[in-house]
């Protein structure tokens, strides 16, 4: 049986959104973790990361990070990013590209800092930034940290570090797989909210 969005696009457009603003609220859902992929000065660069915040309407997506890591360094020299997003109960992929902002000791990380939990805190409370060189297996933690030995004022110190990425997205491009036939489709939000069939 065909899916309601196989032939329309104002469906799809719909279940791609739909799709992502579970993917922010259950961490069991595929849409949870996509792939982001930014540029470096090595070239391209990319990793998981957990999705934070959808809106639909701003056309917006977040995730949080260390500000020391070296991808927010990267994003602050070229802010476009391309996010990978695949569904393997759904076969469905996004590529959704924009541009993103660095948000750091503002209003915005302010309010997600008080909204992350005891545990995702603990991220934030290495003492070297992410990728330092060690001569040991680390987790860059304290004992103390690892263990679970400290309080949540304990881990106020850790807002220091914590920074929240927003990307403004510019396109998604939505691909499902069917053995019917494929179906491909295109958003552009910076071409007047534009939507087109693409061969897949």
């Amino acid at each position: 049986m065909q899916p309601a969005y196989y032939n329309d696009l104002d469906e799809i457009h719909k279940k791609i959104w739909d799709m992502i603003t579970e993917g922010v609220k259950n961490r069991h859902h595929q849409f949870h973790i996509p792939v982001v992929v930014n540029i470096s000065e090595k070239g391209f660069d990319g990793r998981i990361v957990v999705l934070r915040k959808a809106d639909r309407d701003k056309k917006i997506i977040r995730f949080h990070s260390d500000i020391r890591s070296p991808k927010v360094k990267n994003f602050q020299k070229d802010s476009k990013v391309v996010f990978i997003f695949y569904d393997k109960e759904e076969k469905i992929q996004l590529r959704i590209s924009g541009k993103s902002n660095v948000n750091y000791d503002n209003d915005i990380t302010e309010d997600a800092w008080k909204n992350t939990s005891f545990m995702s805190r603990k991220c934030y409370l290495a003492k070297h930034s992410p990728g330092t060189e060690s001569d040991i297996p680390t987790s860059g933690l304290t004992d103390k940290v690892e263990n679970l030995g400290y309080t949540i004022e304990d881990s106020e110190s850790g807002y220091e570090n914590f920074c929240v990425i927003e990307t403004k997205i510019n396109t998604i491009e939505w691909l499902y797989l069917a053995a019917k036939g494929h179906r491909r489709a295109k958003f552009n939000y910076s071409d007047g909210n534009k939507k087109i069939w693409l061969t897949p």
